[in-house]
């Protein structure tokens, strides 16, 4: 397969190039994962942000590629202060099989994200967020009032998604 990365440059970082091509390289090979995992690391802010949106796409279909990179992901790549890159780890990280003191690890990544200037970041973190507390009820009581307040003080695309993961975990909490 050569360098996958190879079809990750070029252009900037307003259009996907060839990840969904990449994408399909990996689910046909998915020796080329680490590879691509890799690019998140590389020089080039373009390869950054396809390599994390293209491992962001596999791992929604096999969240087990992404399981033995769990270090990795939540050490090194959160710590990316590239919001392209923030956006997608924001999504990954719920997909991860998580211990309870690596699910309180990744609650202050998402809420750090929080901060960030990137209403795209902070969508995707109020989204993971929800999606870890749905799985635990502890972590809910304590993001339903976050979700709560970003639902009413957050942008347009905050407070539309927020009001439907507040409908989504309020439901939940109502079973108990």
């Amino acid at each position: 397969m050569g360098n996958i990365l190879l079809k990750l440059e070029g252009g900037d970082r307003r259009s996907i190039g060839r990840v969904d091509e990449v994408v399909a390289d990996i689910l046909d090979h998915p020796s080329l994962f680490g590879a691509v995992f890799e690019g998140m690391f590389s020089q080039d802010p373009v390869i950054r942000m396809r390599s994390a949106d293209a491992i962001e796409k596999v791992s929604a279909q096999h969240p087990e590629y992404l399981q033995p990179f769990k270090a990795k992901l939540m050490h090194q790549v959160a710590k990316s202060q590239q919001p392209e890159v923030r956006w997608h780890v924001a999504q990954m990280l719920p997909r991860l099989d998580l211990s309870p003191e690596e699910r309180q690890a990744a609650v202050e990544i998402l809420l750090a994200y929080l901060e960030e200037k990137s209403k795209i970041v902070k969508a995707f973190s109020m989204q993971a967020l929800a999606e870890l507390g749905e799985r635990d009820p502890d972590l809910r009581r304590q993001v339903i009032p976050l979700l709560e307040e970003l639902t009413e003080t957050g942008s347009p695309a905050m407070k539309s998604r927020g009001r439907k993961l507040l409908n989504k975990l309020m439901g939940l909490e109502d079973r108990l």
